[in-house]
């Protein structure tokens, strides 16, 4: 044989081998299209925020609204950084907890990395019937500030205050609440109380009008580990609306009044808000009541420099309840924060724990299941707090800190929620009960 003909065998050959090659090897699939991959996984998981009004920075309802953020979710997703969600998983399991699988991650990524193509409109589910400016749906009640308020460019703003009369004749039960500004950027927080009919609490004040209440004080500490009076629902960045189970509810009795609490901080242009609160009755009486009480501490001094100061609270059960959702609470030094519980057996259970606490994004961390507290059970919170200079968030890092309502100031509150039988007294949950912890009864 020739060399000639040897090389062309060769040449068959090798081109034979290459042809079964190509044939028998899968064809490289087809890059995730927004229509048909990507929607989807932003509807399940991102819409929530990310549409017009609420506190996404952006809306992704449309492919043109997402497309020029591809690049960027793809990092965020791969880093963690969203969904925001800062649980440590291996402590607790949530009914709320946002996360995407990795086959999410990577379809979002692939995505990006293809150069974000739109897809075929026909592979477009229905859009999500989002109600506007609501996430607990059309409220069947609507309460709002009775006057906007007028924020400056710049200075500091004491916690206004606004008692807005109910007008309730008969007792109400509350399925779903949501408090909400109408101008986020402006607002740090709102929380709106429930005053009972012969409280005390403010009773010199005119309903309808703002007004400055000054911090009560004891002899030891603020008076921070006693609410003024049913805390209904409350509002930060990040902060999901109060929504139920079927057969749970919150109370506001007859002739009840909500009072506004709002804490206004400038942000350099002059601009004013009008926050308003919808409710959503139970459609029959239920079974258990919930009430939102906290563990909290008000005597820390956090010394100068210190990177890791601890800060502990708790609260002890004075009847058997159930345990239905966890709310830490910190300004910008909070660094991280834990929630156990202690059985009156000694047994104890490390329920939540948040490692990077996030002060911009306040999540409730809403248990999967409630868990069953024995009279004498003590929720436990231990919170560590940065006030040295590596912190970015730190507002000055030579400075003792100590409890106070400014974002400067610091605060460490264990919010939770209590699940109850609805004929129970609410002051079975108090140990001493003449003088309840969590509920004011002035």
């Amino acid at each position: 044989m020739n060399g000639r003909l040897l090389f062309t065998l060769v040449l068959l050959l090798s081109a034979a081998l290459s042809f079964g090659q190509s044939t028998s090897s899968p064809a490289p699939s087809a890059a995730p299209t927004f229509t048909r991959d990507v929607a989807p996984i932003l509807q399940r998981n991102c819409q929530v925020c990310h549409r017009q009004g609420e506190a996404g920075p952006f809306s992704m309802l449309t492919y043109e609204q997402t497309r020029p953020w591809a690049m960027a979710m793809k990092l965020d997703v791969q880093t963690g950084k969203m969904p925001p969600w800062f649980a440590d998983a291996r402590y607790g399991k949530f009914s709320n907890a946002m996360s995407l699988s990795p086959s999410e991650i990577e379809t979002l990524a692939k995505w990006a990395d293809a150069g974000a193509p739109k897809g075929d409109p026909k592979d477009m589910p229905p859009p999500v019937e989002w109600v506007e400016g609501w996430g607990i749906g059309k409220p069947d009640l609507v309460y709002e500030l009775p006057v906007p308020f007028d924020v400056p460019a710049s200075g500091v703003i004491d916690y206004q205050h606004v008692i807005v009369p109910t007008g309730f004749t008969e007792d109400r039960w509350i399925q779903a609440a949501e408090v909400r500004p109408t101008e986020r950027t402006i607002v740090h927080h709102i929380i709106a109380f429930v005053r009972e009919p012969g409280s005390n609490w403010f009773r010199e004040q005119k309903p309808g009008v703002f007004f400055t209440a000054p911090q009560v004080k004891t002899k030891e500490q603020p008076d921070t580990s006693a609410l003024p009076s049913d805390f209904l629902v409350g509002y930060a960045p990040g902060q999901p609306p109060e929504i139920l189970r079927p057969g749970q509810a919150k109370l506001i009795k007859a002739g009840s009044d909500i009072i506004f609490q709002v804490h206004y901080t400038p942000h350099g242009h002059a601009t004013r808000d009008q926050s308003r609160l919808g409710i959503i009755f139970a459609k029959e009486l239920p079974k258990e009541r919930v009430l939102t009480l906290s563990a909290t501490n008000g005597t820390f001094k956090i010394p100068p420099g210190h990177p890791n100061y601890r800060v502990d609270a708790s609260f002890e059960v004075g009847t058997d309840v159930k345990l239905s959702g966890l709310h830490p609470h910190m300004h910008g030094r909070g660094k991280d924060f834990e929630y156990r519980v202690l059985y009156p057996s000694g047994e104890s259970k490390k329920l939540l724990s948040v490692p990077h606490y996030d002060w911009h994004w306040q999540n409730w961390y809403n248990l999967e299941e409630p868990i069953v507290l024995p009279k004498g059970t003590k929720i436990e919170c231990t919170a560590h707090f940065d006030n040295s200079p590596s912190n970015p968030e730190n507002a000055d890092a030579t400075k003792e800190v100590t409890w106070g309502e400014q974002s400067w100031d610091e605060m460490m509150v264990g919010f939770f929620n209590l699940v109850f039988d609805a004929k129970m007294p609410v002051e079975n949950l108090f140990l001493d009960r003449k003088n309840p912890s969590g509920v004011a009864r002035n």
